[in-house]
């Protein structure tokens, strides 16, 4: 998703990583710190050169100041984004040269799992810093994994939509998935329990023969998920799958996944809303993992982390009443709301 002119734009901090030993070579990206610490996990990826690994972290901290805001946690955005080596490398090494680099910021960025990475490589960053969260979870502490977290969010934030569109809930809908990684398989568990069915498509073969196995879903190949006959379609993988050719090509009447960045720019929105499609903006939905990763470095326990998550359904209940009473698409109701969230006024001290 491209930045939109009306989004808000404070100056970008971008800190270099670079340590060839340990195989590091990236960028933190602080978007904003209004709200308290810049958070947003570290991303760990192939990219074809620094100018693009840059480009994903700009995005991608913008889109957590954003989803920090609209869940009201005392955080602002950031974001890693860590190339990864060709050859072989020590992964426990680069890790923990990565968590040095962070403890230099002082606590200004808070770092944690995101694509690529896993609790075992935060336990590495650990080592060096305390400014880290995703790791084990402690008995009735959050912590651990974000992804069944993040799953709940996605779900909730649909069932919700559900009732704004079709005015009842997912059992009998048909739900088209496209990823099913560790928040795409929590989510299809979720949606299956609550009676809903499934079309999914991944690149990797083996994912979609697992969820095929346990819950009966048909498998489609990644070029044809979007245009699906589906009641719902959600993205789960990486950003920008929202197009103009995709738009004109979804059967599905609302739009609710997983994945950050979805929009591929700014006009897409407007199509959506064109076509009377429901748009549930990413990082509304997709706060689950965040909330649990703000649980965990505040020390907090995994009921609360339930209660919040559990509020994002109605949260985008109130935004879909509100984009639709003002004839805007969500997303541009979604910025509204969380830019007023991050005015320095309107943020509460944390306790």
């Amino acid at each position: 998703m491209v930045a939109r002119a009306s989004r808000m734009t404070p100056p970008m901090e971008y800190v270099r990583l670079y340590e060839e030993a340990a195989g590091l070579d990236g960028v933190i990206a602080i978007h904003s710190t209004a709200r308290g610490p810049a958070a947003g996990g570290c991303r760990f990826w192939t990219y074809a050169d620094e100018s693009a690994a840059m480009a994903d972290a700009v995005r991608l901290a913008e889109g957590m100041s954003y989803k920090n805001a609209m869940a009201e946690l005392p955080f602002g955005g950031g974001k890693a984004v860590l190339r990864r080596p060709a050859g072989a490398f020590d992964r426990t090494a680069l890790f923990e040269a990565f968590g040095e680099a962070v403890e230099r910021l002082e606590g200004r960025y808070v770092t944690a799992e995101d694509v690529g990475t896993s609790v075992s490589d935060m336990e590495a960053v650990a080592r060096h810093t305390n400014h880290v969260a995703g790791r084990t979870a402690l008995p009735g502490r959050a912590g651990g994994d974000p992804s069944p977290w993040t799953a709940l969010g996605v779900f909730e934030a649909m069932r919700f939509a559900a009732g704004f569109r079709f005015g009842g809930g997912l059992s009998g809908m048909t739900v088209s998935v496209l990823g099913v990684g560790n928040v795409g398989a929590h989510l299809c568990d979720l949606l299956a329990e609550a009676g809903a069915r499934l079309v999914v498509a991944d690149i990797d073969p083996a994912r979609c023969a697992r969820i095929a196995e346990k819950h009966g879903a048909s498998i489609v190949p990644v070029s044809e998920i979007s245009g699906v006959a589906a009641d719902v379609f959600a993205p789960c993988a990486l950003g920008g799958v929202l197009d103009a050719a995709t738009v004109s090509a979804l059967q599905a009447q609302i739009v609710c996944g997983a994945a950050n960045n979805q929009l591929s720019s700014e006009d897409v929105a407007g199509l959506l809303l064109e076509r009377g499609l429901v748009y549930v903006p990413d990082y509304v939905a997709n706060a689950g993992g965040i909330i649990n990763v703000s649980a965990e470095y505040l020390h907090e326990s995994t009921d609360e982390v339930r209660q919040r998550v559990l509020q994002i359904g109605p949260r985008v209940s109130a935004l879909l009443d509100e984009a639709a009473q003002d004839a805007l698409p969500p997303s541009t109701v979604a910025d509204r709301i969380a830019e007023r969230l991050m005015q320095p006024e309107r943020v509460a001290e944390p306790a």
